[in-house]
């Protein structure tokens, strides 16, 4: 019998499902019954997709709706696509292929702009015209270098500082990331999930252990910020899980915390802004070594019009980009005019394209983070017209890089 391709009937497929993605990611097949119930109870939330083969799962298929900051602060309505795995039975048998095409299909009917994942393995995802649109760093901080006078209080001029519990990280929590989302390009939504998660306020995994939250408020009493870190006291080391910011002197102060903090030698910061101003909060930056670079958010441009229309410019000009798309909906060529105002627009042309690129590579333009120049060096762009690429880099680069800090 041919796979199906379907989505699922109800939460009862929801084991058989999941035996596949965790066979896939090497976890324990055994699903906790609380976990399998929470998953039960929200499986309206998000959509899932089944291969089936006689009956069988043979591959998966999760997404959800999902809002992603463009440069300048405005949102687009994405398709975030997680949970993706084919069994090791069923390999090269065109699964992946099928099942992305029919999400990828859906997304575009419901008239979301663009498609979003976070990419396990490099090669899988620019066959679908995905791309990294992203990037991000880890941290770890030897506090005894830093030269941080530690007799030194926080003044009282700046604000202060409380030991909050998982009720006042989740009454503030959604309201500063609601204000951080709005200026990060490349942040993404958070839904009750992932607040969940982070409070464990529902299921837990093996092992959890509740993490310290602090919260900071301005000089008026407003919330700032809020921190979430695990101290281990075996390693000696503060582990940080969500660390929000929505003004300057929330962030000194946050990160003064963690590295004054009694009996901890180290911090360890994941998945932070590539062009992060950590080392420069510190006396000797040298204290902050990035233990990993990578590219994180990949992003799949379906409507070429809605997204760059949704993001400003920091330069005025014009450019033609021509866009190949294996799977059709970005395929063309398109005028983009950015204004002195910074707002853009594209339309649909019959002129000749000055860059020629895959839609794969759109992503890192999307966001500001490719560079154009570098592209076309590599031979990712290619410049039909002299100085195209170096207008490119003026009109489509961004002073600071996007960011995602959170995996879905």
């Amino acid at each position: 019998m041919p796979l199906d391709i379907r989505p699922l009937t109800g939460p009862d497929e929801l084991p058989a499902w999941l035996g596949v993605v965790r066979t896939a990611f090497l976890e324990p097949l055994t699903v906790p019954a609380e976990r399998l119930a929470e998953l039960a109870a929200a499986f309206g939330e998000s959509r899932y997709t089944g291969a089936f083969d006689e009956g069988g799962c043979a591959g998966t298929l999760r997404s959800f709706p999902q809002r992603v900051t463009a440069v300048g602060g405005g949102q687009v309505e994405a398709d975030a696509i997680s949970g993706v795995s084919v069994a090791p039975t069923h390999r090269r048998r065109g699964v992946l292929r099928r099942m992305m095409a029919a999400e990828l299909a859906g997304a575009q009917a419901r008239g979301e702009a663009l498609a979003t994942l976070i990419s396990a393995e490099y090669p899988i995802y620019g066959r679908f015209g995905f791309g990294p649109a992203t990037h991000s760093l880890d941290w770890r901080v030897d506090v005894a270098a830093t030269g941080i006078d530690r007799q030194r209080a926080l003044p009282a001029a700046d604000g202060r500082l409380e030991l909050v519990g998982a009720e006042a990280a989740l009454a503030h929590g959604p309201a500063l990331h609601a204000r951080f989302l709005a200026t990060q390009p490349g942040a993404i939504s958070r839904d009750a999930a992932w607040w969940r998660a982070l409070t464990g306020t529902g299921w837990r995994a093996p092992g959890w252990k509740e993490p310290v939250y602090v919260l900071h408020r301005e000089a008026d009493g407003t919330p700032a910020g809020l921190l979430c870190y695990e101290a281990d006291d075996t390693s000696r080391t503060a582990r940080v899980h969500d660390f929000l910011a929505t003004t300057r002197t929330a962030r000194r102060a946050l990160w003064t915390y963690l590295c004054t903090i009694d009996h901890v030698t180290h911090v360890e910061a994941y998945h932070r802004a590539p062009d992060d101003v950590l080392p420069l909060l510190l006396p000797d930056p040298r204290a902050a070594r990035i233990t990993r670079l990578t590219d994180f958010l990949w992003v799949r441009v379906l409507d070429v019009v809605a997204a760059f229309e949704a993001r400003t410019y920091e330069a005025p000009g014009s450019l033609v980009l021509g866009v190949t798309d294996a799977s059709g909906p970005a395929a063309g060529t398109y005028r983009l005019t950015a204004g002195a105002d910074g707002k853009g627009q594209v339309e649909r042309t019959e002129e000749e394209p000055e860059l020629v690129l895959d839609v794969s590579c759109l992503a890192r333009l999307w966001l500001g983070d490719g560079s154009p120049l570098a592209l076309a060096e590599a031979g990712l762009v290619a410049e039909r017209a002299a100085g195209a690429a170096a207008r490119a880099e003026r009109v489509l680069r961004t002073a600071r890089r996007p960011w995602c800090p959170d995996g879905f």
